[in-house]
């Protein structure tokens, strides 16, 4: 099957290093933005798809989305993702907190400041402990919840600008942290270029976000929509960060995401006094180049492997309703809406799925229309099957809902290959 690209007409750039952008990584057709629930009151009403086609630069091997909407559209005042509603992230985000402020001995004299720093899940444990914190987040909904909760948090996006702000109001960071916020940005050479102003001298910047050779490796390309315009290698990172002064120092692999990076970075001039670059920052390089990711053949081989599983998918929810067993699904997050939409699974394969988000109950998925529900309507109408669309948290939903082994009920995970879970 031939790859559908954008006209010749169209000439695209990569976001990384400005050169032509032509060579496919993956095409997953049109979808709507991936967080736009539906209310039922607008059932009638059209909705917007956007070209979900990603491709991948073979200059500085960025893989990248062309942004089909505007940013300030996409995290708006009603961005529904609130990172306190899982504790799994809750886990993470202590952890973090503990490790960091050990590590670099981060106090009360001291600053923490986040970029994209949603409803205040993480910040809040380091104001506990006394740290000076401030929150960066252009969504005014999440953005609200942790200034309730005592979080100061500026309204706006990250960049140069943001940057220099905090450099002239004295407000730079001992510790600069996003998590999974550097894929997010449209114009990821603005973004970059204000860590070195947001950072006091010596600070650290760290930066977590799903590793490509995971996406790759284990065919999450549910993680690939509109609000992730770039998949990150280090490789590809390491370029960008090194254009704006900024050096990496150390990498680590850590588990959110199905796998993910955390690096550590720090201003170019404070790597030889303050944090010498240590051997793990090359060891992933080579392990990078020797898995293909500087070879256009390892991209260009991951369609099959994505159209396989879409396949598997479609095959196992027809199977079980021919067998006349009840599917339903559980979480309603922006990967489950790819993954969804990408398949064709509408509500005569999956009638419903669940979430904890009140922000997301009583709506409809985007573009398949799947109505969204309490937990609760799992124990209500007691399914054969629940598929799990968050499968980067599965314990913690499978530890929540074992109940519905009382009825034999039984988990399933779509990816890296569909499974039904004992």
């Amino acid at each position: 099957m031939p790859d559908q690209v954008f006209p010749k007409s169209v000439k695209l750039s990569c976001r990384g290093c400005g050169k032509g952008l032509a060579e496919t990584f993956v095409d997953l057709g049109a979808t709507p933005l991936a967080n736009s629930y539906v209310d039922p009151s607008r059932v009638l009403e059209p909705e917007p798809f956007y070209s979900l086609h990603a491709y991948v630069c073979p200059h500085c091997w960025l893989v990248q989305l062309p942004a089909v909407e505007q940013r300030e559209t996409i995290f708006n005042e009603d961005y529904a993702y609130f990172s306190s509603f899982s504790s799994t992230i809750l886990s993470h985000a202590k952890g973090y907190v503990a490790e960091m402020t050990e590590r670099f001995g981060i106090g009360p004299e001291h600053r923490v400041v986040e970029i994209a720093s949603n409803d205040g899940y993480l910040l809040q444990y380091f104001h506990a402990n006394g740290v000076p914190t401030l929150g960066i987040e252009p969504s005014a909904g999440v953005a609200k919840v942790a200034r309730e909760n005592g979080l100061p948090t500026e309204i706006r996006f990250f960049g140069r600008e943001t940057g220099k702000w905090l450099q002239s109001e004295g407000l730079q960071a001992k510790l600069l942290h996003g998590a999974n916020v550097l894929a997010h940005v449209p114009d990821i050479d603005d973004f970059v270029s204000g860590f070195h102003p947001a950072l006091a001298e010596g600070g650290v910047l760290t930066m977590e976000f799903p590793h490509l050779l995971n996406l790759i490796e284990k065919n999450y390309y549910d993680t690939i929509y509109h609000e992730h315009y770039s998949y990150l290698s280090l490789i590809a990172v390491r370029e960008i960060f090194e254009r704006h002064k900024l050096k990496i120092f150390e990498v680590q692999e850590i588990a959110p995401q199905g796998g993910s990076l955390r690096v550590f970075a720090c201003r170019a001039e404070d790597v030889d006094t303050h944090h010498p670059v240590l051997p793990s920052v090359a060891e992933l390089e080579v392990r990078e180049v020797a898995e293909g990711l500087t070879s256009l053949n390892r991209y260009r081989d991951y369609a099959k492997q994505v159209h396989k599983t879409k396949r598997d998918l479609l095959r196992f929810l027809m199977d079980a309703q021919e067998a006349g067993k009840f599917v339903v699904g559980y979480g309603a997050p922006a990967k489950g809406n790819t993954l969804l939409n990408f398949c064709g699974v509408k509500t005569d394969l999956l009638e419903y799925t669940v979430d904890v988000s009140t922000a997301k109950m009583g709506k409809l998925l985007p573009g398949t229309r799947i109505p969204i529900h309490a937990p609760d309507k799992i124990f209500e109408t007691r399914p054969d099957y629940v598929l799990i669309l968050p499968w980067n948290i599965k314990e913690e939903i499978m530890d929540s809902m074992k109940g519905i082994v009382e009825w034999g009920g039984r988990f399933v995970v779509p990816l890296p290959e569909v499974k039904v879970l004992e």
